[in-house]
């Protein structure tokens, strides 16, 4: 395997050396015709899809730093649907999909815990668990496009570890004339209609530019409005995947499969419904009187609403039907080379139909007030920012049965690793009369109501002054002073939903949606319904969150961070050789706590809750040098040294916990979280050559290496101090007393390691090779990241294995592909961003992350638009024409090897049709 990493890796360096060796040919016919004709150049105007490239160019070409941008090529107008989507196709970059969406980014292999989220430079809140952004919730059409600061400088406050997204938005005062732009947009779903959700939606959006009092004044506002629908279908087997061993007293028994085969204890088939519907606000106002005073107010606001239903069958294959006779039997066990069980005929069956209700309401509020005053020469800036997000979440289930008397099923299994398993069953489904509300094997209902608040405050207060002549490799110093406070809590009460005094019963017809098709895996039609009617009407609900296994999922987060920081910005000359750059120090204090409750398994009975409060501080300083080399022909060499890091996760640095006192030997233990982590440190080196070609076209290969100081695993401390928590405890008698230290399961923090990649991006309109191919061109990035961290995760052995895996989120390839034609008018480009595989962080049926292994995606995207011209009487009129995973590719999961499936999902292609105005 690392070979043929080496392999790739020398493939790749080699092809970048050949277009950088034909790009400059091609650049040196460019700077004789733009030196005969500088004057015709500088008139041209650049539109449409060449517009945002050759802006993002530009901004990768003047940073400092190495980054990676994109830039909306009108306004309202980002290259992809999604704002995630745009992002995960810069080199380096990639999107993990929840629910069909791209959502959550990782950057240069690490976990989406590893990167910040800024919003014009403010760290931004989630509705998450934890700290990474959801970015299906900001609207692509209100950012005017995002920068990734991959390599970070003292000046960049909230950066994060694997790199910083920083989503920025329009100024309106950088405009010379008012502008208005509307657009619709209409799309259709390939999966089709199905329970009570159609397979259409829309999308529209309205911005507003303009300028006042001699452009003194200037103001801007967008709306988004996105309706989608929720289409989806899965099948899914339960996890862990154990090893069979027959026959044997109090043994994994399942009868007729082969002892040592591994087996999965249950099967499902769904097609999820629902839809999402999600507004967005965003508006700046800027205030410029002078050139010395520049004051800008920035506000956003999102709200999203997210209903679906899961309408299930599923099945019970662990030789547990309710107690019924006869149990469990498989005869003609089917199991392949690899000891893996892949089909059969299971008798003795009860399966469930049931209905997964999931209701999320997501609000993000944030606002921001920068100043700029400009005093002699020297600069002062003074910024505030808040944020804050709300997530109210409802889930319920129903679960029915065929009733009055148990109907026991024989059920033919087909397993397969790329492709839709098979369940089908001897019975009928498809009748809600004969399906009944019921005590079932899995009771009658489940019900759970998680809300999350997060609430960030920032200051910011920066000089920056002219550099004495003595010192004159640098321009500028700037000193800076930011402090933010971040609280945020969740809590999770959960319950049965327990039948009402009518009993069993079956749903009535005026709550039934119709029946759904779940064909695709051989199960045929199953009734839908109305899932918070029927709990409403037949049922009854009181979740509570003091149950011994709930006390641990509530828990409230502070995080107090001063930051103090100061950088010399760099503007010289080295002989022939131009150096720009900077280099500084950041200087971070922390005072972080939790508060929760923790469960007392050894108090009386009703008085195990008890309060418990942890924390610490410390201090880091994080070093950091950004060199940028200026060669002939417009090449860029990049070089960066920095200390980076990235806090833990919000839910393991809860205080909540479960402790108990083993009563046969008093020793104590217990698990939770551990409000006493350190962050996760690395040392890390970057080096970027480029090579430009003003800013319409680039060609770059970058190599970074990351020495990870520390990771955070969850591991088990086998002398943890009890001491507070046996002060109380009276032994019955007979029984030992309780020693004061025990075993204790949380995150701690534990060895690093090493990551490093490789990463290989080219923009290039075609006509620089040849003019007839003038409109037509290509972006093109290839990553190849390798990883020497280990890590054992106790919580997640069921689905990776005992054995040590790499790091979540960490694919060894990644590529991403464009090819666009712009020209009179008319656009057209498709996209495909492709990753191998890699184990992802999943939300499990208790709410808490679990990993598993994630198949490689290779997703396409096509679009193709007109716009007319400013001679037409429809001047500023575009039409639209998306397609958004135009293959239908699909998400799997499985555990340790592919031959055992966990998940496989399929979402449909979504095709738009649309229309803009702009004047």
């Amino acid at each position: 395997m690392l070979q043929l990493k080496r392999n790739l890796l020398s493939v790749a360096l080699a092809s970048a050396t050949m277009l950088i060796a034909t790009g400059a040919q091609a650049q040196s016919t460019e700077q004789a015709a733009s030196t005969s004709d500088a004057k015709t150049l500088d008139t041209v105007t650049v539109t449409g899809i060449r517009a945002g490239i050759e802006s993002a160019i530009d901004t990768k070409k003047e940073s400092t730093s190495i980054v990676e941008a994109i830039s909306a090529e009108d306004i309202g107008k980002l290259p992809d649907i999604s704002i995630a989507e745009s992002i995960a196709r810069l080199p380096g970059i990639s999107a993990q999909r929840v629910a069909g969406r791209a959502q959550v980014i990782s950057v240069r292999g690490l976990s989406p815990d590893f990167a910040t989220t800024l919003l014009n430079g403010r760290e931004m809140v989630s509705t998450g668990d934890n700290r990474s952004v959801e970015f299906d919730q900001y609207p692509a059409e209100l950012f005017n496009g995002v920068v990734i600061y991959k390599t970070p400088d003292a000046s960049l406050v909230g950066q994060g570890l694997s790199g910083t997204i920083d989503m920025r938005t329009v100024r309106p005062l950088d405009y010379s004339e008012p502008v208005v732009a509307v657009s619709g947009r209409y799309q259709e779903n390939s999966l089709g209609s199905a329970a009570n959700t159609d397979d259409d939606g829309n999308r529209f959006n309205a911005s507003y530019i303009g300028q006042f009092a001699n452009n003194t004044i200037g103001f801007s506002i967008g709306y988004s409005h996105t309706e989608t629908p929720i289409l989806e279908k899965q099948v899914g087997l339960y996890e862990p995947w154990k090893t069979v061993n027959n026959p044997g007293p109090n043994a994994n028994e399942r009868p007729g499969v082969p002892g040592g085969s591994y087996y999965s204890d249950g099967i499902k088939a769904l097609f999820r419904t629902g839809d999402v519907e999600r507004d967005g606000v965003l508006a700046t106002v800027q205030y410029r009187p002078s050139n010395d005073w520049t004051s800008t107010l920035d506000l956003f606001y999102s709200e999203a609403e997210q209903i679906d239903t899961a309408n299930q069958f599923e099945v019970n294959l662990g030789n547990y039907n309710g107690g019924f006779a006869p149990g469990l039997n498989i005869t003609g066990a089917q199991v392949n080379d690899n000891g893996t069980f892949t089909g059969g005929t299971a008798s003795g069956l009860y399966p469930l139909v049931r209905g997964m209700y999931n209701k999320r309401e997501d609000e993000i509020k944030a606002f921001g007030w920068l100043n700029e005053f400009n005093w002699g020469q020297a600069r002062i800036t003074a910024d505030i920012g808040y944020s804050k997000a709300n997530r109210d979440e409802v889930s319920l289930e129903n679960n029915t049965q065929l009733f009055p008397s148990p109907q026991l099923d024989t059920l033919h299994l087909n397993y397969v690793s790329n492709g839709f398993s098979w369940m089908v069953p001897g019975l009928d489904y498809s009748n809600p009369n004969n399906l009944f509300l019921a005590n079932t094997i899995y009771g009658s209902g489940y019900g759970k109501v998680p809300q999350v608040e997060d609430e960030l405050k920032s200051y910011k207060l920066v000089a920056s002054l002219p550099a004495p002549e003595a010192l004159s490799w640098f321009s500028d110093l700037e000193f800076g002073l930011n402090y933010t406070d971040r609280e945020k809590y969740k809590t999770q009460p959960e319950g049965n939903i327990n039948l009402g005094s009518q009993g069993v019963t079956a749903i009535a017809s005026d709550l039934q949606y119709g029946l759904v098709d779940l064909g695709f895996a051989g199960v045929g039609k199953i009734p839908s319904w109305n899932v918070p009617a029927a709990v409403a009407r037949y049922m009854t609900f009181a979740p509570n969150s003091d149950a011994s296994y709930l006390v641990s999922k509530a828990w409230t987060v502070y995080e107090g961070i001063t930051t103090a920081y100061a950088q010399a910005d760099i503007d010289t000359e080295w002989g022939s050789v131009g150096v720009r750059g900077n280099v500084g120090v950041q200087v971070q204090y922390t005072d972080q706590s939790s508060k929760a409750n923790y469960w007392d398994g050894t108090a009386p009975a009703g008085s195990n809750v008890k309060p418990f409060e942890d924390g610490k501080t410390y201090t880091d300083v994080l070093p950091s040098l950004n060199l940028a080399f200026s060669f002939d022909h417009d090449q860029t060499l990049r070089v960066a040294l920095a200390r980076q890091l990235a806090r833990a996760r919000v839910d393991q640095l809860r205080a909540s916990l479960e402790f108990g006192v083993d009563s046969a030997t008093g020793k104590p233990g217990g698990s939770g979280g551990n409000p006493n982590l350190d962050p996760w440190k690395a040392n890390a080196f970057d080096i970027s050559y480029e090579k430009y070609f003003g800013t319409k076209a680039y060609v770059a290969a970058a190599y970074f290496y990351k020495d990870l100081r520390s990771y955070i695993y969850t591991q088990t401390n086998d002398n943890y101090d009890f001491s507070s928590f046996v002060a109380g405890y009276t032994p019955q008698p007979g029984q030992p007393p309780a020693q004061t230290t025990g075993n204790f399961t949380a995150p701690y923090n534990g060895q690093g390691g090493m990551l490093q990649g490789l990463e290989l991006s080219a923009s290039l309109p075609l006509d620089m090779f040849w003019e007839p191919l003038q409109g037509f061109g290509i972006i093109a990035s290839a990553s190849f990241n390798d990883s020497d961290i280990e890590i054992v995760d106790p919580d997640s052995a069921s689905s990776v294995g005992s054995d040590p895996i790499d790091l979540p989120g960490l694919s060894d390839e990644v590529y991403n592909l464009t090819a666009y034609f712009e020209r009179n008018g008319f656009e057209a480009r498709i996209s495909q961003r492709k990753r191998s595989d890699f184990i992802g962080e999943i939300g499990n049926f208790a709410g808490n992350r679990t990993l598993r292994y994630v198949v490689g995606e290779d997703i396409i995207d096509a679009q193709v638009s007109y716009t007319f011209g400013e001679n037409s009487a429809l001047s500023g009129l575009s039409l639209l024409l998306q397609a958004q995973n135009l293959d239908n590719s699909a998400y799997q999961t499985y555990a340790q090897t592919k031959d055992r499936p966990l998940e496989y999902i399929k979402w449909g292609s979504t095709y738009l049709v649309g229309v803009s105005y702009k004047f």
